[in-house]
């Protein structure tokens, strides 16, 4: 997590309010409308911007890209599969004279439900292909194994090594039934390193940038000035780190990593799955590493008195843009918080700035070396 703890729905985390900056409130061409108002809303000359509902009232929807080609549509992500948001999208192509049977294409930024889970039940129906990170697949492998009991998912056991067991035997409370198969199968290809792809008279570089999960790609048209960016750079939250299936070693220091990998590029429109479409990916970029800078320095300065787990150190943060105690958090929120500390502290590890000790139960505890500042 990051100063703040509001994830976009109970069973994937992934999103958490940030910050209201300028580039928060870039003027997009649906200006003056809430971004999550249902439509095709034209972003650019043939892409259309289709928000699909979620089953939350914390985010409101997700940003499908509807991309108009000679052969049909191709897709920017799917949206979540549940009743409402087939038949918005179902209604939105409609606006545009199109229909299901003309997507022959989805382009999945990452694997959580939200983005993932339609796009693979219309592909199964109408035969549309679906793409993919190959970085993904552990995660699908898991959520395959209906059999493996809720105290080994990898939920369990990662807050149970932030030092939550208590909150982690909670959290299996909350979440809820088992998907429908069809969710989580196989895509029928997999992304595979940085590379570009055709869509029509169109080529988008494929990029892959681990982080938010293992297998997370954006999609970056040049020509137009357009990143196609996931829940990558989001321009009001930042997405939550540190629940990749199977865990990362270092979540936080690979979405870092991932952020200067894509500043690399030109400054760009950012076209997010949350929130209003954005005038610059660099803008957004530089505003997310200092943040992060800022959130280690935190959390590092929580080992200062002795040594702490995760969860003893997000106890001593604030949380939300409003600095509110880890105490007023809920339970579902409150396991956000720590593993985002653990995401920080891990990364504070790898800078040589903590150490880490795991007991003989898988708990990690965190001691500050007594070195330097967290940059």
């Amino acid at each position: 997590m990051v100063d703040v703890s509001e994830p976009e729905q109970r069973d994937v985390p992934a999103a958490t309010p940030f910050s209201t900056t300028p580039t928060a409130y870039a003027v997009s061409p649906d200006s003056g409308r809430h971004w999550a108002d249902e439509g095709a809303w034209p972003v650019a000359p043939g892409i259309h911007r289709i928000p699909l509902p979620l089953p939350s009232d914390v985010l409101k929807a997700v940003n499908v890209y509807a991309i108009e080609t000679p052969s049909g549509l191709t897709l920017v992500d799917g949206g979540w599969a549940i009743k409402d948001a087939r038949e918005v999208l179902e209604r939105s192509l409609g606006l545009i004279g199109a229909g299901f049977g003309d997507i022959d294409r989805f382009l999945v930024t990452h694997v959580h439900r939200d983005h993932y889970s339609l796009a693979a039940e219309i592909g199964e129906e109408y035969g549309a292909d679906v793409a993919l990170g190959a970085d993904e697949k552990a995660t699908l492998d898991l959520l395959n194994d209906q059999g493996r009991p809720r105290e080994e998912t990898p939920f369990f056991a990662s807050l149970v090594s932030a030092g939550a067991e208590d909150l982690a035997r909670q959290w299996n409370n909350l979440h809820g039934a088992v998907p429908a198969q069809t969710e989580w199968r196989y895509p029928d290809t997999w992304l595979e390193g940085d590379h570009a792809i055709a869509v029509g008279a169109r080529t988008l570089d494929a990029v892959h940038t681990p982080g938010h999960t293992a297998g997370h790609y954006v999609f970056a048209e040049k020509s137009a000035a357009l990143l196609f960016a996931g829940d990558h750079v989001l321009p009001t939250i930042t997405p939550s780190i540190g629940f990749t299936q199977p865990p990362a070693p270092d979540p936080l220091g690979d979405f870092m990593a991932s952020l200067t990998k894509v500043r690399a590029l030109p400054d760009l429109r950012l076209l997010p799955a949350h929130g209003p479409v954005a005038p610059s990916t660099h803008a957004r970029i530089d505003e997310l590493l200092a943040h992060h800078e800022v959130r280690l320095t935190k959390s590092l300065a929580t080992l200062l008195a002795r040594p702490l787990t995760a969860f003893e150190a997000a106890h001593q943060l604030g949380w939300t843009r409003h600095e509110r105690s880890f105490d007023e958090l809920d339970q579902f929120n409150q396991g956000i918080a720590a593993m985002e500390t653990k995401a920080h502290l891990e990364l504070l590890v790898a800078r040589g700035l903590a150490t880490r000790a795991i007991s003989p139960e898988g708990v990690v505890l965190f001691t500050h070396t007594g070195r330097g500042a967290a940059r």
